[in-house]
């Protein structure tokens, strides 16, 4: 939408400016396209590098006409549309190397892609319309790997559909970057995880923390969606291999969730949702099906019910299986799934809160309900508050827990109990509280302190003293004492806190050390002699 609004007033002022479209949507239905908008010349369809290389050699030169270049869908000066057809998929070797001079991509993701296609035939999906996987010879793959590991770039996101599903491609390359690691770049990969081979458990198991994550599409663990949408997977071996990944301690895991699809119920989304959330990501992507122009979705939209948005990027809104307020309850699960568990910052109390519970997804709605009660959905609020909120959240529901019970002993009526879905009485204020104070300063020295923790006095009076070597010689551990000299020497950057029931001691933040998958600081622990 916002493409052709932007070429209609480009239009407007520069009439002479021939404006060409391409892309997946744009290639989807050509023809129509340059009906509806007159103002554009030509769409370039199907894979584009060598049509457009062509379109500005040969045509703009040399003078070549139109009708002479295949892979284009124009309109003649009689008005007349032209379809010259789609060009053969492009050998990948034959595809140049973008990337040169990298001082516009300073801290910024640079994409890069050894394989187009797809075998998997999953029924929202466009890579399933090239069944066959076309491979970039590894002769090029390795110096190009090596040009961003000189760079020392930041991050290499690869955009190849299923990275693995050429089983000794994938393996050579992750060799390749394991032995060649400079210790700073990272790279990210789209896998299968059911694919995934002894070999490759064996080269993770060797890699640095941070060399690379892993993204695993699972959408659904639901059979008969799984069936529906055409998708191939063992979810049982998927667990399995998340958890293998994340015993290793080096290797970030991002999984994917698609609400909207067929068979798929609120209830059964909220049982995908548990399945996946107990093997416990890094990150879980809780996304929406889009109905892309050209999939086999599409085609099967009216017999789905499926209603999607009229413009890209035709998110689904309801189905035969999930109502509208359903998709919107599940709008706000996601937007409380990306504060509270995909920032990372919230880990500890998290698993206090939820330890032993398979239910985790009415955690997450009792959550958004909460905010959407108070009107907090939606907007963009501090860190700090963001803590506020929890704690108020699980205190009010403890309040309301333990006047349900006051009220089902005084009337000794049994069905007025507790109810199922509020927060669990058992947690204990103070030790959540000490939860919430310990992840605000994994990740971040606050300088402004929360109402609700404890007074710091004496906590900065006692880092003063550590920081005392006659002190430390005299009240420390004595295997502490050199480690505690190490932590100090040159650093102001640390944070002390006492936890008395969270670990029944004081914990010392080091800021100047990072998780590099966390980005939380280290801790020291503080024994007392």
């Amino acid at each position: 939408t916002y493409v052709k609004a932007l070429a209609e007033e480009l239009h407007k002022i520069a009439p002479q400016v021939q404006i060409w479209f391409g892309g997946p949507e744009a290639s989807y239905d050509a023809k129509q396209l340059l009906r509806e908008l007159s103002y554009v010349e030509l769409v370039i369809v199907g894979e584009g590098e060598e049509t457009f290389a062509q379109l500005l050699q040969k045509h703009l030169l040399d003078g070549e006409r139109l009708e002479n270049i295949v892979g284009i869908c124009y309109r003649e000066n009689t008005g007349e549309i032209c379809d010259n057809g789609i060009r053969e998929y492009l050998p990948m070797d034959k595809i140049p190397f973008v990337y040169h001079d990298l001082d516009r991509f300073v801290h910024k993701i640079l994409y890069y892609e050894t394989s187009r296609g797809c075998p998997f035939r999953c029924s929202y999906c466009l890579s399933s319309i090239d069944k066959r996987v076309r491979l970039r010879s590894l002769s090029l793959v390795f110096p190009e790997l090596q040009f961003f590991l000189d760079h020392k770039v930041d991050q290499v996101k690869f955009v190849d559909r299923t990275f693995n599903c050429n089983h000794e491609h994938a393996y050579e390359i992750w060799k390749y970057l394991l032995e060649h690691d400079n210790g700073i770049t990272n790279f990210h990969f789209e896998v299968a995880a059911d694919l995934l081979r002894e070999e490759d458990f064996a080269l993770f198991a060797q890699m640095r923390k941070g060399l690379i994550q892993l993204e695993i599409g699972i959408q659904s663990t639901y059979p008969d969606t799984i069936t529906e949408i055409r998708r191939v997977m063992d979810v049982d071996k998927v667990a399995e291999c998340v958890a293998r990944v994340k015993k290793m301690h080096n290797i970030h895991q991002h999984l994917d969730l698609i609400a909207g699809l067929p068979f798929e119920t609120f209830a059964q989304f909220q049982q995908s949702f548990n399945d996946v959330y107990a093997m416990r990501p890094d990150q879980l992507q809780l996304g929406f099906l889009k109905v892309l122009k050209g999939s086999y979705m599409e085609e099967k939209k009216e017999d789905y019910g499926i209603i999607s948005t009229s413009e890209t990027p035709y998110e689904v809104l309801a189905t035969k299986w999930l109502s509208y307020e359903e998709r919107s309850l599940l709008k706000d699960v996601e937007e409380m799934v990306e504060v509270y568990y995909n920032s990372g910052q919230f880990m500890h109390t998290l698993e206090y809160l939820l330890a032993g519970r398979e239910d985790t997804f009415s955690f997450y709605l009792q959550l958004s309900r909460y905010y959407r009660q108070r009107e907090w959905m939606g907007y963009k609020h501090t860190r700090l508050f963001r803590y506020d909120a929890l704690r108020a959240f699980v205190s009010d529901g403890l309040q309301r827990n333990m006047t349900a019970e006051t009220e089902n002993i005084s009337e000794s009526d049994p069905k007025r109990s507790v109810r199922k879905d509020t927060v669990c009485a058992k947690f204990e204020e103070e030790l959540l509280t000490e939860y919430l104070l310990h992840d605000l300063y994994l990740t971040e020295n606050s300088k402004k302190r929360p109402d609700w923790a404890c007074d710091d006095t004496e906590t900065k009076q006692r880092l003063k003293q550590i920081r005392d070597p006659r002190w430390r010689a005299q009240h420390l551990k004595q295997e502490q004492v050199g480690q505690i000299e190490k932590i100090l020497a040159n650093r102001t950057d640390l944070h002390l806190e006492y936890y008395p029931k969270m670990c029944g001691g004081y914990l010392l933040y080091d800021y100047s050390q990072r998780d590099p998958l966390t980005n939380e600081a280290k801790v020291y622990e503080i024994t007392m002699s």
